[in-house]
């Protein structure tokens, strides 16, 4: 899963560059927006967060950001997890992208959605945190997602048969496992959709690919997941 967003911009180089899409693409998911209006209401509030710091005010910028931070943790978490599979690296990942947003905040420009630029951030920090484990950790082969990672990223509460927890446990496992045997632009595109909710629109504007060419890669890792998973490709 390495270096699948990252081939022409470095977040090590500035976040300005996050501003614009991998490649550099020139059509924008509604990049030139006629007006205010337009804006979702978490692009609308990083712009006044943005204002405030430009402004000297950081406590109330920080008082407003901690808005932002609750709209996108839960969606976040969900995201760093399928990267990481790790609940503790993926908890410090989220509060890594957070970090990093708040302190760039003056580099955040309204033609792309808040979403779209908080999300290319946290995912090249989760390529990141894989590349760094994968050096320190080559002699290792992947642990077994705990029972406590499992709790903490969970969307939803467990089945409160012991059975039924198990069977979950086996599927979640099974799907992880399935997921990672994608080609690399399949497998972004499949967990931006289903784990991150991202639109084929955002996912195009997330990694320079045309709105078509996402849907394909969609299609194509959804026909490999069901052969993978025992139905028909």
């Amino acid at each position: 899963m390495s270096g699948e967003l990252r081939p022409a911009h470095d977040v090590a180089r500035g976040l300005e560059r996050e501003a614009a899409p991998v490649g550099g693409v020139g059509s924008a998911p509604s990049t030139r927006r006629g007006s205010a209006a337009a804006l979702s209401q978490d692009s609308r509030l990083a712009i006044e967060i943005r204002g405030l710091v430009e402004s000297g005010r950081d406590d109330e910028a920080r008082d407003r950001f901690g808005e932002l931070v609750a709209m996108h943790q839960h969606r976040a978490s969900r995201i760093a997890y399928q990267y990481l599979r790790d609940a503790a690296d993926a908890d410090e990942a989220v509060q890594d992208a957070f970090v990093k947003v708040f302190t760039h905040i003056g580099s955040y420009r309204e033609a792309w959605p808040f979403e779209v630029w908080f999300t290319r951030i946290l995912i090249n920090g989760c390529l990141d945190r894989r590349k760094a484990r994968s050096r320190r950790d080559r002699w290792t082969v992947g642990a077994e997602i705990s029972s406590a990672d499992e709790a903490r990223v969970s969307a939803a509460g467990a089945p409160n048969d012991p059975e039924q927890r198990l069977l979950a446990r086996e599927r979640r496992a099974r799907m992880a496992a399935a997921i990672d045997r994608l080609d690399g632009r399949q497998r972004l595109v499949f967990m931006l959709c289903h784990y991150g909710d991202c639109t084929p629109r955002e996912v195009s504007a997330m990694t320079g690919l045309n709105e078509s060419t996402v849907r394909v890669h969609l299609f194509r890792a959804a026909r490999k997941l069901r052969g993978l998973l025992g139905g028909k490709p």
